[in-house]
């Protein structure tokens, strides 16, 4: 296990210095070079076309939908367009690109020299400079059969699925990142769902990142500290932590990295230039490859396409289409429905800031939305580990508001409707009647049974009749009981103190 110095102790010797390149796989309907069908899921090799599989005399052919999106998400971005950028051909081993290439872009991207505006959970605002967004293809999947880790390292044999290779991929590179300071872990997690906010709001991707979509590499180094007046030191040599799926995983993975080359740099030991894999489980990162420079590439021109060259006036209609940036909207929204700083930033944090927006549209009160996705959706969603957002949708999430606030249903009949909304058994209401789950409000169902429980507990009886109004609570539980928890609390309290004095003695 890797030594480990403490956190603000690594702070107080060394700046972070971070950096952060997020690959978005677009939502097209085909692949970025091909007219394979571009979706999730489907059986092993049966998305691919002979371009996919690098096979001799296949051409590629661009995307004009990527390219629309890419244009998009770089203005989204605040970057400039390129008015003329190229492909260019990325040599190394791809295991997962039949063709032993990537088409990418080099000195030559879509769209470069942006930022993003970024809130911290701790009200911050940084902001984030962008380099340059580029287009390129996905690469394939591998399966790693036989070993412990799932990993390639003692695996007896790996299957290798082409259905993801030639998707199309924009990948957003920052500049080098400073002044982050203690904020570094919070800084990576709030960028890269930030860029989450831009790419859904924009539709250009669904941005899952449990299932590949949206994926960070981490990129991390230490600066040592100088005393004032002198000039800073030489940046350190840095690490890349690779394919980072989850935004817990993305603050865990930096800070662990900080406390790490901390430890070795304190020691006098030096940090080897290389990518890392983080392990959720363990919570620590391994070593995986020396890091290439771009030099060890080998870029070229891709022969095979010409450059892209949008107009100007295709550029304009896309910025003409911008949504609202994430940081306004987050500050429209919380003044809209009145949110508090830590309901908005709880509500932010769970990533479902447009489910709720949409449970909203659908007629339901902001703070109730609010309650059922932060609440009883995302408990359910993490004990599945599923996202929350394929569990129910917001149109069934604001049915089953609106039933609570018919008083056809209590918060605690509301959970089990939930429960069989998620199973699969209906809508809200069909769920209702399938199990019966409605408030019972027959007053002269629930007499029948608060009269019941004041006979039989008449030491409690005595107790309301002297005043003391809290003994009501035993015989509320007992008619909650006996109407299998299907009535208004509040109601059988009025009416268990209507009873009390009615009943004779």
């Amino acid at each position: 296990m890797a030594k480990l110095m403490d956190y603000d102790r690594a702070l107080e010797l060394f700046e972070p210095v971070l950096g952060f390149e997020v690959h978005i796989e677009l939502s097209t309907k085909t692949k970025m070079f091909s007219d394979a069908p571009n979706y999730f899921g489907g059986e092993p090799n049966t998305n691919i076309t002979p371009v996919d599989l690098g096979l001799p005399g296949s051409l590629p052919v661009v995307n004009g939908q990527a390219v629309r999106y890419a244009i998009s998400l770089g203005l989204a971005l605040g970057c400039s367009i390129a008015p003329t950028s190229r492909f260019a051909r990325k040599n190394y081993f791809y295991p997962d690109l039949a063709k032993n290439y990537q088409i990418s872009q080099s000195d030559e991207p879509i769209a470069f020299a942006g930022s993003v505006e970024v809130e911290l959970p701790n009200g911050r605002m940084f902001t984030v400079p962008i380099e340059r967004a580029h287009m390129e293809e996905d690469a394939g999947k591998l399966t790693h059969v036989g070993g412990a880790t799932g990993r390639i390292q003692g695996a007896e044999y790996s299957l290798v699925d082409y259905n993801r290779a030639g998707v199309p991929l924009v990948e957003i590179v920052t500049d080098i990142i400073y002044g982050a300071e203690a904020d570094a872990p919070e800084l990576a997690k709030a960028y890269v769902s930030t860029i989450r906010d831009i790419v859904v709001g924009l539709g250009i991707s669904e941005a899952r990142m449990e299932r590949g979509n949206l994926r960070c590499d981490a990129n991390i180094s230490l600066r040592r500290r100088t005393p004032e007046g002198e000039p800073p030191a030489p940046l350190g040599t840095r690490t890349e932590t690779k394919n980072v799926n989850s935004l817990r995983s993305v603050e865990r993975a930096i800070r662990y990295e900080i406390q790490r080359q901390a430890a070795i740099l304190d020691d006098g030991g030096t940090i080897t230039q290389e990518t890392r894999h983080w392990h959720e489980d363990t919570g620590q990162t391994s070593a995986g490859r020396p890091k290439s420079d771009a030099d060890d590439y080998r870029y070229f021109p891709e022969p095979d396409l010409l450059p892209v060259v949008p107009s100007a006036e295709l550029i304009e209609e896309l910025r003409a289409a911008l949504p609202e940036a994430p940081a306004i909207r987050r500050r429209r929204l919380k003044a809209e429905w009145n949110f508090t700083d830590l309901e908005f930033q709880d509500l932010t944090n769970s990533g479902l800031v447009n489910e709720v927006i949409e449970t909203v549209a659908a007629g339901a009160a902001p703070a109730a939305a609010r309650k059922w996705w932060t609440g009883e959706i995302a408990r359910t969603a993490n004990a599945q580990g599923v996202d929350a957002t394929t569990l129910v949708t917001p149109l069934q999430v604001a049915q089953l508001v609106a039933l609570v606030d018919a008083g056809t249903l209590t918060d605690r009949l509301a959970r089990q409707v939930l429960e069989g909304v998620i199973a699969g058994e209906g809508t809200p209401q069909q769920v209702v009647d399938a199990r019966g789950l409605a408030v019972v409000s027959d007053d002269g169902a629930l007499i029948a049974a608060i009269d019941e429980a004041l006979q039989s507990q008449p030491d409690v009886l005595a107790k309301i009749r002297d005043g003391k109004v809290q003994a009501a609570g035993a015989v509320i539980g007992a008619v909650m009981k006996a109407m299998k928890g299907q009535a208004d609390a509040a109601r059988v309290r009025e009416l268990v103190l209507e009873r009390a004095t009615a009943l004779p003695e």
